[in-house]
């Protein structure tokens, strides 16, 4: 409750004050010249300029508000190591004890630290809180008790920047000394060209140790490739290769120490996007023909790809008298292309191809050989393939998944993706293959062959292979047994897919990763990770996940489409996550891929200690040299400079209340003002008639 006089003024208040300024001028007169009666006309004087002022008494009924502390508790993933949850949660449940017996003192938990969206780098405690502190006045904020390990991301510059004055105590999990060995990425690239060899420079920090060296071991995609020796403070540069496109995720592990802190942060992940120069590829039609330039215009389409494209218009045993300048606009470089730079071809074409003497039979043996080593060839046959001149009588034969039986078919079919093609990812939903017959046009030629390796994808008239795929050694090979897919580019009865078709057919040559018949990948989304798995069989094995602090789950797929299987798996952690079925291993990266909460984890005060000394507050540690956990009182206290003392922290509590009602008693309105008035102005008049 409380008491105040207010005013009402009758008139305008400038009126007010000259006339009692005027009544001062007088009342000075008057005392001046010892008038009889003055200060008896000063009173009179005073009370009229004081009724027309209309003063009041004015009591105001308040309601004293409660005081705002804030419990912060972190939850990051430095929180999670061994002692320091138990901890958190002991502290927690002390304080929100002792803060129950204040009286006109809220308490408030945030929990905070633990990002959800996958987004943020580091702990996050300051913006969490100040969230929470939203709806709170500043005046009726009374501290903050801060339980974290020290590892904080978001600390503001100054007590002012942040907005609220109050005392900040921080309690401190964790020990004093402890050891740590961590990999700090210096610099990494994020792009480089498939087949170049990219620098990562790396530095090893041993806090609170030995400083020894250690071994380093170097995995991609998780196989062990190479392994060096690391100096503590030292950097280190390492070349990695670029092994394939998309991307490519390479560890740094440093040796654990027995007695350090954890080895989440021993380990370092780069993450390099394979980008692939320019795909070489080799077109050479053996005559011309109508689907020619399907094969030329479908390459040339990509800007990705280098197009080395010959067609053979005249065989060397025919001879017609035409001058040899006019033959053709370049001799065409068969010792150049299949002898001194095969290797750098990612992909050869044979379209339409027949023996004229052209490639002399050493030439087949350069062509099986870069097979072998890793090369790729795809056969698109017509006529050719049948007759005596096909490359199936030369030594590439060693390399076909089938042999031409002599006969052509010349009759129209529509081409089917058969029940191993459902599930291959080349032929694997391929527009209109749903429908029965599917939805694109029909071809009138198909080669008769037999099979002896490989995998029939597609078939043809009478249940023959159309389309068959086949690995070789490192080497792969594709065979097309019709020259009719141009048919589906020049949208004949509606035409087909031939575009996803021929370029699903050349990336799964280029050893693409995403065609990979046989294949499991780990993709974040969020704070979810997709696993995916692609096969040719009917059925897959659980997966298991292994998060970044070594926690295992074994995750069950469930069938998509023929021949992939997926599963989604919360993402509770961040950093690099593992999925594995026992034979192949992806790997995915929640969050930044060297996220600061890894960076440092020992327990520290550096950080938090300038905020706590400008606000008044302290930092402590909850359990000195790993002794029982000892959390301080806490006390409510008002007007002081100081809020910590030995074994006790304090709260700022305030005076900040809600107006609930006002009551006025007017001291001159009514009967009461009339009768002082009256009353002076009967005495004045006494007075003077004496």
């Amino acid at each position: 409750m409380t008491w105040s006089i207010d005013t009402a003024p009758l008139l305008p208040l400038p009126l007010i004050l000259a006339a009692a300024a005027v009544a001062l001028v007088l009342m000075a007169v008057a005392f001046w010249r010892r008038q009889r009666g003055a200060p008896l006309r000063a009173a009179a004087l005073v009370l009229l300029i004081l009724a027309l002022l209309d003063p009041s008494i004015q009591r105001e009924n308040r309601e004293p508000l409660t005081s705002i502390a804030a419990i912060v508790v972190d939850r990051s993933e430095s929180q999670a190591l061994p002692g320091r949850t138990e901890a958190t949660d002991e502290a927690l449940q002390a304080l929100t004890e002792r803060l129950s017996r204040l009286r006109n003192v809220e308490t408030r938990i945030v929990e905070a630290g633990r990002d959800d969206s996958g987004t943020a780098d580091g702990t996050e405690l300051f913006d969490k809180l100040a969230e929470s502190l939203a709806d709170v006045p500043p005046e009726r904020f009374a501290g903050t008790l801060m339980i974290t390990d020290g590892q904080v991301h978001d600390v503001p510059k100054s007590a002012e920047s942040f907005g609220f004055d109050g005392p900040l105590h921080v309690l401190l999990t964790g020990k004093k000394d402890e050891q740590d060995r961590r990999i700090v990425v210096e610099r990494a690239p994020r792009y480089g060209l498939v087949g170049s060899e990219q620098t990562v420079v790396l530095r090893y920090v041993d806090e609170g140790g030995d400083q020894s060296p250690a071994r380093m071991v170097i995995r991609r995609n998780d196989d062990e490739v190479g392994a060096v020796v690391m100096v503590p403070g030292e950097k280190t540069e390492v070349p990695v290769e670029i092994t394939h496109g998309g991307k490519n995720i390479f560890e740094f592990e440093i040796d654990a120490h027995p007695e350090e802190l954890t080895t989440q942060n021993n380990r370092a992940v780069v993450a390099v996007k394979g980008i692939r120069e320019n795909l070489r590829v080799l077109l050479v039609s053996g005559e011309p023909h109508s689907g020619e330039r399907t094969w030329r215009d479908l390459l040339k389409s990509d800007a990705s790809v280098d197009l080395v494209h010959f067609t053979i218009l005249r065989p060397p045993s025919k001879q017609d008298g035409t001058p040899i300048n006019q033959l053709s606009l370049i001799a065409f470089p068969t010792r150049e292309l299949f002898s001194e730079k095969i290797d750098e071809f990612d992909l050869i074409i044979f379209d339409r191809y027949r023996r004229r003497g052209v490639l002399p039979s050493l030439y087949f043996d350069n062509i099986t050989q870069y097979v072998r080593n890793g090369g790729a060839i795809l056969i698109a046959a017509g006529p050719d393939f049948a007759d005596p001149g096909s490359l199936s009588r030369t030594t590439l034969a060693e390399v076909l998944p089938a042999t031409p039986t002599g006969v052509v078919l010349e009759q129209p079919y529509r081409a089917h993706v058969n029940e191993l093609g459902e599930r291959h990812p080349v032929t694997r939903g391929l527009p209109g293959a749903a429908s029965d017959p599917p939805d694109w046009s029909r071809w009138f030629r198909l080669i008769a062959a037999e099979t002896a390796t490989g995998q029939t994808v597609m078939t043809g008239a009478d249940n023959q292979p159309l389309l068959v795929l086949s690995r070789v050694d490192k080497g792969r090979v594709a065979l097309l047994l019709s020259d009719h897919v141009w048919l589906w580019a020049r949208s004949f009865e509606n035409g087909g897919p031939h575009g996803p078709l021929l370029r699903r057919l050349a990336h799964w040559l280029m050893k693409e990763p995403d065609l990979e018949e046989e294949g499991i990948t780990l993709e974040a989304r969020g704070r979810d990770l997709v696993v995916r798995r692609q096969t040719l069989g009917e059925t897959v094995d659980p997966v298991t996940v292994t998060t970044p602090t070594g926690k295992t789950e074994t995750v069950d797929l469930q069938r998509l489409d023929p021949g992939l299987w997926e599963a989604l798996v919360p993402a509770t952690e961040i950093g690099l996550y593992s999925a594995s079925d026992g034979t192949r291993t992806a790997l995915a990266s929640v969050g930044p891929a060297n996220p600061r909460e890894f960076s440092a984890m020992r327990s520290t005060d550096e950080k938090l200690r300038p905020m706590a000394e400008e606000t008044h507050g302290s930092v402590r540690r909850l359990a000195e040299d790993g002794g029982n956990i000892d959390v301080p009182n806490v006390v409510a206290l008002k007007g002081r400079t100081s809020f910590a003392g030995s074994g006790w922290v304090g709260l700022r509590t305030t005076d900040a209340s809600v107006l609930k009602g006002i009551d006025r008693l007017p001291l001159f309105a009514g009967l009461l003002g009339l009768a002082l008035l009256l009353g002076i102005l009967s005495l004045t008049w006494f007075r003077e008639g004496r």
